[in-house]
């Protein structure tokens, strides 16, 4: 199974990768194979039913607007996300939608679109099913979908947990495992960028291509922290929680003081930017989910202001490093909350970005795979419990929180010779037989944790 860098960095909009991004392209996938197939103008009807984790907290994730959006051949990268509020408004209104933009259908919350909170489809827990009917209520097509994180999809012909469709794609350095991605760099004396950078010529991209398309995502980063920044207000949902980028920037621009901790504000405001932009809707990059969609870049961040010498070549490198740990986590883990709990979104982004910074900060393949190491092994554990389904409360400070631990990451690898205890492989390992032992309730679905223990106002 061959996976790009480009399909766990994806430019996307909030709150969730999972439960927004990933029902929008399910819906989205639905709506285009009535058109393939010549049933979409005989389509009277569409009904959607979203389960387990989408039923629980697909509500406070805006699951509903992206499943909407999605029929309506939208998708998350290309979505104009100025303009959903009023798209959707008139969708309330109306009680219609018009498939794909042209076919105009009934289509009412609660009736064609239900959130079924006490059961699950088998193989993930975050499943849904569309149906499309004629004018006699005959069923033209029913199709079941799973958002398994990260807005990777399957249809269910792709059994088996957290699965993708396999790709055929042939890479010439293939890898499953960090010892062996660590044997291959030693091998062809690659470093692990440049390794990344010979696979992702595989999926039909030149070099030149990869370079400006990550630079591409890099300026999407650039953007939602600056946009994270730039505005105020209350995030929506119900929490009232008030978005704190905006005057943390304002303090920091006035501090004149010494500090020697005054670089770790600034990844402190540059994460919680980015995820009060997921929060509420806005555009940001996947990395590799929108709930942990902060930490990598608040660490490019980090390099890019404080790291001399930083440039955009390093960018790359920091970026392929990073998809070379997520393309290992999401072979032999989850990089799903509603599979593994937070450790599999903000612990998976807390390696990657840990990993990213030790290549460019001159680290040698070993260091970077410790760094991964450290950067996972000390989020193992960590449950996915946000408060009232918000990708809020907890998820933004965790955000700035794992970006601090990355740095630490780091420079903790750097000063070692990247021999240590625990391999990268042995504790995905954990990460993944401990989702596997985590009880439900603490795997996004609010009924546990910090979702039951604090109150909603």
């Amino acid at each position: 199974m061959a996976i790009s860098v480009f399909d766990l960095f994806k430019v996307g909009i909030g709150p969730s990768s999972s439960h927004t991004g990933g029902p929008m392209v399910a819906a989205h996938r639905f709506a285009r194979s009535l058109s393939a197939d010549g049933l979409l103008e005989k389509t009277a009807s569409v009904r959607t039913v979203l389960y387990g984790s989408l039923g629980l907290t697909g509500k406070g994730h805006g699951s509903d607007k992206a499943v909407i959006l999605g029929l309506e051949g939208d998708r998350p990268e290309s979505v104009d996300v100025d303009g959903v509020p009023a798209r959707l408004a008139s969708a309330r209104s109306q009680g219609t939608i018009r498939l794909l933009g042209s076919r105009e259908v009934p289509f009412v919350v609660g009736s064609d679109l239900i959130f079924e909170r006490k059961e699950s489809l088998p193989h993930h827990p975050n499943g849904m099913r569309f149906t499309a009917y004629d004018d006699a209520g005959e069923v033209l097509r029913e199709k079941a979908y799973y958002s398994v994180g990260g807005g990777f999809v399957v249809d269910e012909d792709a059994t088996g947990a957290d699965r993708i469709k396999p790709d055929d794609t042939v890479v010439p350095y293939p890898f499953a495992t960090g010892a062996s991605l660590l044997s291959l760099t030693e091998e062809t004396g690659l470093s692990v960028p440049a390794l990344m950078m010979e696979n992702e010529k595989a999926f039909g991209r030149d070099e030149e291509t990869i370079r400006a398309d990550l630079l591409g995502l890099w300026q999407v980063m650039r953007e939602s922290v600056t946009r994270g920044c730039t505005n105020e207000g209350l995030l929506p949902g119900g929490l009232k929680v008030r978005r704190r980028a905006h005057l943390l920037y304002r303090k920091l621009l006035a501090e004149t003081e010494a500090d020697p901790l005054h670089a770790m504000d600034w990844v402190t405001l540059f994460a919680l930017a980015v995820n009060e932009e997921n929060a509420a809707g806005g555009r940001i990059v996947t990395a590799p989910t929108n709930g942990a969609a902060g930490i990598v870049p608040a660490v490019l961040h980090y390099y890019d202001k404080y790291v001399p010498g930083a440039s955009d070549e390093g960018v790359v490198r920091f970026l392929l490093t990073a998809g070379a740990i997520g393309v290992l986590i999401k072979e032999n883990a989850s990089i799903s909350g509603a599979e593994v709990g937070c450790q599999g979104e903000v612990g998976s982004a807390c390696a990657m970005a840990a990993a990213g910074l030790t290549e460019v900060l001159g680290g040698t393949p070993e260091q970077v795979e410790n760094a991964a190491e450290i950067g996972i092994e000390h989020n193992l554990g960590l449950t996915c419990d946000p408060v009232g389904g918000l990708v809020q409360v907890p998820c933004i400070e965790r955000n700035a929180v794992a970006s601090i631990k990355a740095i630490s990451a780091s420079r903790l690898a750097l000063r070692g010779d990247g021999r240590h205890f625990v391999s990268l492989d042995k504790a995905l390992k954990t990460m993944r037989d401990t989702g596997r032992d985590m009880l439900d309730k603490y795997k996004e679905t609010s009924r546990g944790g910090l979702a039951v223990n604090v109150i909603e106002c």
